[in-house]
């Protein structure tokens, strides 16, 4: 579904960013679920891509997370994997804690966070310049998620200082969140990434996407048959998801001239200006594409809140000058990275089915 107006995260409320301090501290807020309000240990399950639009259309196939009691929460701005797991760890806004997108300028290379590498094939500066803030903060937490990210650059950005527990099959996820519950752990995070992996590949209206739904319906439901009555399983997820294939990818040429640079993601295309042409660009980019996206001047974004408040200068100039916001079923074209011209499944902006997912609790029944 697109709608006409841009979701904002809401970010002094029910917002991804607010759930892993509410569990930390025991303090539920008054829009948590029950079961986890009230449970004396949690386990965070984060479902990448699974927002609440993919819920609402396969939920009579997912009787595990149907049965669990909820909400809705926003993401955050703009709705991709960097900038929001770094929000769930951190507690933090990205204006905050810095990491703005997929891809963002940093020290006038695009540092791609997910790879930790720069459009100069040059491994990254140190994460925790980059994103200086305390993941879990006053917490030592343990951290399930997949073996292969544990020496990322991404990792040690927003998952630093965590006690990190690598899974290669969902089977050994499970084995290591009952381990941790089984050893007195109060608080455990775990991440799968399945769901998001598929939408990319085959695109969130496809028969492998229905599957990969009820695969994490299915581990929902062994997690939950691993962990006693008085842990909580909480399950949330960093974006939702649209159908955005090759054939919707649109090209930039007309800007070529005014742009530096292009970083973001192909839904939340950020245009760094050639010196002197910021404001030609802006025009030109309202001209030619207000159709189809929300077009901001990065102050726009920054000084209306969209990234939430307290960006030092540093991480403004990560974003660039002008930022296409897709409103319409449309990617925008980076040159310098083809391989996103083949995704099918798209996420980034601030539409409904992008920006709104769960968040869902039950008690183990081990």
């Amino acid at each position: 579904m697109i709608r006409d107006e841009p979701v904002r995260p809401d970010y002094e409320g029910a917002w991804i960013g607010a759930v892993v301090p509410a569990l930390l501290t025991g303090e539920g807020a008054p829009w948590m679920p029950a079961p986890a309000r009230d449970a004396e240990r949690a386990v965070l399950l984060v479902l990448d891509g699974l927002g609440q639009h993919a819920l609402d259309s396969h939920g009579h196939r997912l009787p595990e997370l149907s049965a669990m009691q909820g909400t809705t929460l926003t993401t955050v701005a703009p709705s991709t994997t960097a900038a929001a797991l770094t929000s769930i760890t951190t507690g933090l806004p990205p204006a905050r804690h810095g990491v703005v997108g997929y891809r963002m300028r940093v020290s006038g290379e695009v540092l791609n966070v997910l790879g930790w590498k720069t459009s100069g094939r040059h491994r990254g500066p140190d994460p925790a310049v980059v994103q200086p803030q305390q993941p879990f903060p006053g917490h030592r937490v343990g951290v399930v998620t997949r073996a292969e990210f544990q020496e990322s650059g991404f990792t040690a950005a927003h998952l630093r200082e965590a006690t990190f527990l690598g899974w290669r099959t969902p089977s050994t996820l499970v084995e290591h969140v009952r381990r941790q519950v089984a050893g007195g752990a109060r608080f455990t995070y775990a991440y799968y990434d399945g769901v998001d992996k598929v939408a990319h590949e085959f695109g969130p209206a496809s028969g492998f996407f229905r599957a990969e739904v009820i695969a994490a319906d299915d581990l929902v439901g062994h997690l939950r048959d691993v962990l006693p009555p008085e842990v909580a399983l909480v399950v949330t997820a960093d974006h939702g998801q649209l159908d955005v294939g090759p054939d919707d990818v649109v090209g930039l040429d007309g800007l070529d001239g005014a742009v530096a640079a292009y970083s973001g993601e192909s839904r939340f295309r950020s245009l760094h200006a050639r010196t002197g042409a910021t404001a030609d660009l802006l025009q030109a980019a309202r001209a030619g594409f207000s159709d189809r996206a929300w077009v901001f001047a990065r102050d726009e974004l920054f000084d209306e809140g969209w990234l939430g408040s307290g960006a030092t200068g540093a991480v403004r100039g990560r974003m660039g000058d002008v930022v296409l916001a897709a409103h319409a079923g449309v990617a925008f074209a980076d040159p310098g990275e083809t391989q996103e011209n083949t995704l099918v499944g798209r996420h980034g902006s601030l539409t409904l089915d992008e920006m709104v997912v769960p968040l869902l609790a039950a008690h183990g029944r081990a």
